[in-house]
C-alpha cells in the first residue's frame, strides 16, 4: 500500500494549503508574504509527512508544522480579531490536519496491537486537548466572537494566574471540604450497606428501592432542603454529594460481588470457608472492576453536586457561588476560570481513581494486550 493511500490527513492537508493561497492575505494582521509563509510551512509538513520516514522524524516535522502554522495563525491575527478571512480558516483546518496526523503517528498508526510507553500515552491526549484550546482560541479571534458571549482561551488563561488566591480559596471550600468529605462518606455508606444488603436479602428487597427512588430526586430540589437542615457551610454541600454519590456505589457494589462464578464459589465451599472468608478472597476482590466504576461514576457526581450546591446558599467563597456572582456582574473570564478550575480537579480526581484502578485490578482481562 503506497503512503499516499495510508496518509490521508497529509494529503488533505496539502490541498487545503494550497487552497488558502487563493484567498491572501490570512487576515488583518497577516500580510500576503506571512500568509504564504504558513502555506509553505504547511505544505511542506504535508509532504515530508509522506515520504513514509521514521515514526519520531514523522512526529517531530508534524508537531513542528502543525504548532508552528497555528502559532503563526493566531499570533498574526493580533489586535485585528474579526478579520480572519476565508484562507485563514483553510490553514487552520490544514494545521489541525496535520496535528491528527501527529497523534495517529503517536498512536502507533491506528493498529490496536502498537505498543505505546507510558510517556506517550500521555502525551496524545494533551496534545488532543491542547488543539482544542488553539481552535478555540483561533476561532473566537479570527471571527471576532464578542468577549461576552465566549472569551479566548488566553484571556480565561489571564484570569486564572491573576485571580489565584481567589481561586484557591475556592478551590478549599468546595473541593477539599464538601467534595472530598461528600465522596468518602456517601461511597463508604453505599460500599457497607451493599455488603449488609448482601449479607442479608431482606435489606435487599427494602433498600434498594428507597435508593432507587432517592437517586431520582432532583439536585435542584434536595439541595435548599440540606441548607435548611445543615446550614449554609460546606456540611449543606458534602449532604448533598452523600446523597448523589451513595445509591451508584450500593448497585455498582452488590453487582459486583455477584459476579463471581459458581465454580469459584463452589470451590470455597468444599475449602470450608465460610461467608466472611469467600467475600474477602474471592468475591471482593471480583467485585474491584464494579467497585472502581462506581468510584469513577461519584468522582464526576461528587464535582457536580457541590458546585450545584452552593448556588442556593454558601458562605461567600466556593466555587458554585463564584461562578453565580460572577455571572450577575458579567465577569465572564471569572465564571471560564471557575468552570477551568472545577473541569481540571474533575479530570485530576478520575485520572487519580483510573490509576488506582489498574493498580488493584492489574489481572483483569481489559489490561491485557
Amino acid at each position: 500500500m503506497s503512503a499516499f493511500a495510508v496518509n490521508w490527513q497529509a494529503i488533505l492537508a496539502l490541498v487545503l494549503a494550497a487552497a488558502s493561497l487563493a484567498a491572501l492575505p490570512y487576515a488583518g494582521g497577516i500580510g500576503a508574504a506571512g500568509s504564504a509563509g504558513i502555506a509553505a510551512l504547511l505544505g511542506a509538513g504535508a509532504l515530508l509527512s509522506m515520504l513514509r520516514a521514521a515514526r519520531r522524524a514523522e512526529a517531530l516535522v508534524l508537531a513542528l508544522a502543525s504548532f508552528g502554522a497555528a502559532a503563526l495563525l493566531i499570533g498574526g491575527i493580533g489586535t485585528t480579531a474579526g478579520s480572519a478571512t476565508a484562507g485563514f480558516y483553510l490553514a487552520l483546518a490544514a494545521a489541525w490536519l496535520l496535528g491528527w496526523r501527529l497523534v495517529t503517528v503517536l498512536s502507533g498508526d491506528g493498529s490496536r496491537f502498537a505498543k505505546v510507553s507510558r510517556p506517550v500515552a500521555i502525551l496524545i491526549p494533551a496534545i488532543f486537548g491542547l488543539w482544542i484550546l488553539i481552535l478555540w482560541e483561533a476561532v473566537v479571534r479570527g471571527a471576532g466572537i464578542p468577549f461576552v458571549l465566549l472569551p479566548p482561551p488566553s484571556a480565561i488563561g489571564l484570569k486564572i494566574a491573576t485571580a489565584l488566591p481567589i481561586l484557591g480559596a475556592d478551590f478549599y471550600q468546595t473541593v477539599i471540604k464538601a467534595v472530598l468529605t461528600g465522596f468518602a462518606m456517601g461511597s463508604l455508606a453505599g460500599f457497607a450497606v451493599a455488603i449488609l444488603a448482601d449479607r442479608y436479602r431482606f435489606f435487599a428487597n427494602g433498600l434498594l428501592p428507597i435508593g432507587n427512588m432517592v437517586s431520582a430526586l432532583p439536585m435542584i430540589g434536595i439541595a435548599p432542603i440540606m441548607v435548611i437542615w445543615f446550614g449554609f457551610d460546606w456540611q449543606s454541600k458534602a449532604a448533598v454529594v452523600v446523597v448523589m454519590t451513595f445509591f451508584p456505589m450500593l448497585v455498582n457494589t452488590l453487582a459486583g460481588l455477584s459476579s463471581a462464578g459458581h465454580m469459584e464459589r463452589d470451590l470455597m465451599r468444599t475449602y470450608g470457608a465460610g461467608y466472611w472468608q469467600t467475600l474477602a478472597k474471592l468475591r471482593l476482590p471480583a467485585a474491584m472492576p464494579f467497585i472502581f466504576n462506581a468510584l469513577k461514576i461519584n468522582s464526576t457526581l461528587a464535582m457536580i453536586g457541590a458546585i450545584v450546591a452552593e448556588f442556593f446558599g454558601t458562605p461567600v467563597v466556593g466555587m458554585g457561588f463564584r461562578i453565580s456572582t460572577e455571572v450577575g456582574r458579567m465577569n465572564l473570564d471569572m465564571v471560564w476560570a471557575e468552570i477551568a478550575l472545577a473541569a481540571i480537579v474533575g479530570s485530576l480526581f478520575y485520572g487519580v481513581l483510573a490509576l488506582l484502578e489498574r493498580t488493584v485490578t492489574f489481572w483483569h482481562p481489559s489490561y491485557r494486550r
